[in-house]
């Protein structure tokens, strides 16, 4: 048995299920679950569901707590499409004697499904979850990149106690420092204050407004590519696609762009942790949101089956190589094409005396907007930014 199965509450099945027989090609039929004192070996699996119902430190949404098994009613009637999943679904992490005590169980699940190259698929609870998903690679020897697609920023204060409004900068100030980017999809500028957006910008993050975004939603393919993590807080989609949480608003994401980002996360190779968070079933119309985030979980799957493994090599000849000088000679950029997918990546410079662990940064995805803007002599924010935190 693994060493996380004590974690682990099994899937309520009779209870999820009520008098629903699943077809054979339903994913009710098709994951491997985690029943009674049956804890499923882990190998041969791609994905693991794993629930978590946590929400003491979510602020006025508690309630989010009920969400992993609201969101599996929908999950497991929906079909396998043109892919075969290989999922298991754990069950649920339940609420430690504190919730220090949850934040490590999920760490401890990350970290060991991490290891075996199994995706967690994290449904909670709240998104300070978000710090303990961060956690789980602390052991990994690596520095990482953040992706959240949320309407916030959550730095909060990092003097006070950790909540689902200031996770950000606990992970920020953790010693030892292992994040390396972080970026932010869809932040709504009238609930952002000025001086977290100047903080973004002394860091060198990279942070994207809703309107920019939802004005050519593919523009968020090459941010989401750069994630080791995801994560996904609800009311980042507008209320009327998304009702369950008090804090939704009248703006935002719509479901299916939603969709699309999970998607996009998906075919990212590099990603391996994925966390949807905030659902809050007592507001939810008609399990509105439940059957949208079991939704966003199909189409993450359907991207994962698509993957390509199309990640540069810099003398691999499936790729088409493009070098553009600048500023009078004074920046160089090569970018690549690849051949099987069509998506970009730029290299940044890299001095060869520099820290070893961050040379898995040096290429970084890209779109063909970056290469054109090249081109005419600009140089794109994402390599500058990049190049800025190599230099």
């Amino acid at each position: 048995m693994s060493d996380i199965a004590h974690f682990f509450s099994p899937v309520n099945f009779s209870e999820i299920v009520g008098e629903t027989a699943y077809k054979e090609q339903q994913f009710g039929s098709l994951f491997t679950l985690h029943l009674e004192d049956n804890f499923p070996e882990l190998e041969g699996f791609d994905i693991a569901i794993v629930g978590v119902t946590e929400g003491r430190n979510s602020q006025n949404n508690r309630a989010c707590e009920f969400a992993p098994d609201t969101v599996r009613q929908y999950l497991y009637r929906l079909y396998g499409g043109s892919f075969t999943p290989r999922v298991v679904d754990l069950g649920n992490i339940m609420p430690g004697h504190s919730t220090e005590d949850t934040y490590f169980a999920l760490r401890s699940t990350v970290d060991t499904l991490v290891r075996k190259n199994i995706i967690p698929v994290i449904i909670g609870g709240s998104q300070d979850l978000t710090y303990a998903q961060f956690l789980g690679y602390k052991d990994l020897e690596q520095t990482i990149n953040i992706v959240a697609i949320d309407s916030v920023f959550d730095l909060g204060d990092p003097e006070t106690d950790i909540t689902n409004t200031s996770y950000l900068g606990k992970i920020i100030l953790h010693q030892p420092n292992y994040l390396f980017n972080y970026s932010n999809i869809g932040y709504q500028t009238y609930l952002v204050d000025q001086n977290s957006l100047e903080m973004m910008n002394k860091l060198y993050f990279d942070v994207y407004r809703l309107g920019q975004v939802r004005d050519k939603i593919e523009e968020a393919e090459p941010v989401i590519r750069q994630a080791d993590m995801l994560s996904f807080d609800i009311t980042a989609i507008k209320h009327s696609d998304a009702p369950a949480n008090p804090n939704a608003s009248p703006n935002g994401f719509y479901a299916e762009e939603a969709c699309q980002m999970m998607r996009y996360a998906g075919m990212n190779d590099r990603l391996s942790s994925v966390g949807i968070y905030e659902i809050n079933p007592e507001f939810d119309h008609g399990g509105k949101t439940s059957h949208l985030a079991a939704q966003m979980v199909w189409c993450f799957m359907d991207g994962y089956y698509n993957r390509k493994s199309d990640f540069p090599s810099r003398t691999n000849p499936d790729y088409l190589r493009f070098h553009v000088v600048l500023h009078e000679e004074k920046y160089e950029i090569n970018f690549y094409k690849s051949k099987k997918s069509d998506r970009w990546w730029m290299e940044i410079p890299y001095p060869p005396h520099a820290n070893a662990k961050f040379e898995r940064h040096t290429l970084i995805p890209c779109s063909y907007k970056d290469y054109t803007l090249a081109t005419n002599n600009e140089i794109p924010d994402r390599w500058w930014q990049t190049y800025q935190k190599l230099s």
